[in-house]
């Protein structure tokens, strides 16, 4: 028998890299399906939403990156421990996707006057403010973000924020000691390191 989870996304890491943390941390065997850019319209209407990531279990299939964080954090104890808990786990990385697509927003941006407005924006404003506001958790809550231990908020804040330096050229955690104590941890996890060391390397998608 395969995997019994099948994750599909394009052949980078995106939103789907906190899913594999994930199933890394976990040691859950998954099959990572990477569709190339110029077979994705195929496949559009073969996904529930008509997007990606999309897990398939059991002969099941679902979408949104959150939602499926979600599932299989309750399945491997990386979940609130109340409900309030996991209110406050939704509420960081809520605000870690907001920054996120504006990020990523920046590679379809074709004026490149117009590139280095919205990066400014991003590296002086919105980052500063994100992480600052991360920073002062990690340092209230035994260095990490939400209820003193580690969650699957720890894991989405490492797995994206550490993809995104090379869109915006900098290293987004180096102000940020405790976030950066964080990251080192995260990243020693044994299954998240062994799958740190085995990903294939991001192939992004060719600007308009």
């Amino acid at each position: 028998m395969g995997p019994s989870y099948k994750l599909t996304y394009f052949p980078a890491r995106g939103w789907a890299e906190p899913i594999r943390f994930i199933l890394s941390y976990a040691n859950l065997d998954f099959e990572d399906t990477r569709v190339p850019f110029d077979e994705w319209p195929a496949l559009k209407d073969q996904t529930p939403f008509g997007f990606l990531p999309m897990l398939e279990h059991e002969g099941k299939k679902s979408a949104q990156s959150a939602a499926i964080c979600r599932y299989l954090a309750k399945k491997v104890n990386l979940a609130g421990k109340d409900d309030w808990e996991d209110l406050e786990i939704d509420a960081v990385v809520d605000s870690i996707k907001d920054v996120g697509w504006k990020i990523r927003a920046l590679r379809q941006e074709s004026d490149e006057a117009k590139r280095k407005e919205k990066l400014e924006v991003i590296l002086k404003e919105m980052l500063p403010d994100l992480l600052g506001r991360l920073e002062t958790f990690a340092q209230k809550n035994n260095g990490y973000l939400v209820a003193g231990r580690l969650t699957w908020a720890d894991l989405f804040l490492i797995s994206v924020l550490t993809g995104v330096d090379h869109f915006v050229g900098a290293d987004v955690f180096k102000n940020y000691p405790n976030l950066l104590n964080l990251q080192k941890k995260v990243l020693e996890i044994p299954g998240i390191k062994k799958w740190v060391e085995k990903r294939p390397k991001d192939i992004f998608r060719p600007t308009k």
